[in-house]
């Protein structure tokens, strides 16, 4: 996958043609998790988030494609697929791993319009990614604090620095 992120439950995506963004629901996977220690929160999007129901208010707000005079109709977001998704995986569910920069097409615009504004996914600390932190970069950037320290610190107290 590279430098792309993997989208999860709870990505952000707009509309070229609306107004509004709208939250992604996983509904077609129930066992695969990403940046999620408990397994719980960050279900893996794929390919088969499609159809309608696949947001949370599931409208982009006016769809500019569909004008009624002074205004514009009401978007009902109906995704009937999705490109850019990592190929070289296919999950149980049938689909492929969707990426920050795949894109969705509706029936109304007929082209990919939706895009992913927001990954989903959100960075935690963990004892390994204090491992390997650039001393010098975190001198500079937390010059309080002495790494060499923090690890004497968890040697004597026993404890597990994140």
């Amino acid at each position: 996958m590279g430098q792309k992120h993997a989208v999860v439950q709870g990505a952000k995506c707009k509309c070229q043609f609306g107004d509004v963004p709208d939250t992604l629901q996983v509904l077609s996977n129930k066992k695969i998790y990403a940046n999620d220690s408990d397994g719980s929160q960050k279900l893996i999007a794929t390919t088969m988030e499609i159809g309608g129901a696949t947001f949370q208010a599931n409208t982009f707000g006016q769809c500019k494609l569909q004008p009624t005079g002074s205004s514009f109709k009401p978007c009902q977001i109906v995704i009937t697929k999705w490109d850019g998704a990592y190929e070289e995986t296919q999950l149980a569910n049938g689909g492929q791993i969707l990426l920050e920069d795949s894109k969705a097409t509706c029936p109304i615009a007929g082209s990919p319009c939706i895009s992913i504004i927001n990954h989903g996914q959100s960075t935690a600390g963990s004892e390994s990614s204090a491992k390997e932190a650039n001393e010098e970069v975190q001198s500079q950037l937390n010059p309080m604090v002495d790494l060499d320290d923090l690890e004497e610190i968890k040697m004597e107290f026993n404890v597990t620095v994140i």
